[in-house]
């Protein structure tokens, strides 16, 4: 199930993140966030006030969680987007997060599902999403689920440095 985070979803939500983090460190993944850096614990209260962080729960368990928003990055300016829209009418998903330990359960899965209808019922006929080009993972993973890579730009990626960012587009229909 996903839902709206609360206050009570944060510890959990800053675990999800240290398990990436740790994995990352050990050389099982590679995305490209710092631990302490990005994304921290600060950056899901923050979100969690202004009402757009989302955790997918299973069985009582925090397992995933996501930012939901229909803001882009200065960046995806110079995206050369196949459907040019309105900014109101593109939703974006950020920093998808699944936990480790809840790998290829479907939560991925689930979440674009909830993605797509939630841009739906706010009117939104655009969804996208970014990563970077080291986060293989992810460049594999939303194509199967109808996102094309509509380019790479760089980008000043909240205190990680320059890196090289995958733009990513669906049109709803």
């Amino acid at each position: 199930m996903i839902r709206k985070a609360t206050i009570n979803d944060i510890d959990a939500i800053s675990s999800i993140y240290e398990h990436i983090h740790d994995m990352a460190e050990s050389g099982k993944y590679s995305l490209g966030w710092i631990r302490g850096v990005y994304p921290t614990k600060k950056l899901a209260e923050e979100h969690l006030k202004v009402g757009d962080l989302f955790v997918c729960e299973h069985n009582g368990n925090i397992v995933g969680t996501a930012i939901i928003n229909k803001l882009q990055l200065p960046e995806y300016a110079d995206g050369n987007w196949n459907f040019q829209a309105s900014p109101d009418s593109v939703m974006v998903l950020h920093t998808l997060a699944v936990d480790p330990y809840a790998a290829n359960t479907g939560v991925g899965a689930e979440f674009l599902g909830f993605y797509e209808d939630y841009a739906r019922r706010h009117g939104c006929t655009e969804l996208r999403i970014d990563t970077q080009t080291r986060n293989m993972n992810a460049r594999r993973f939303y194509p199967k689920f109808g996102f094309q890579e509509i380019g790479i730009v760089k980008c000043e990626f909240y205190g990680c440095g320059t890196v090289d960012l995958v733009l990513m587009e669906k049109h709803l229909r």
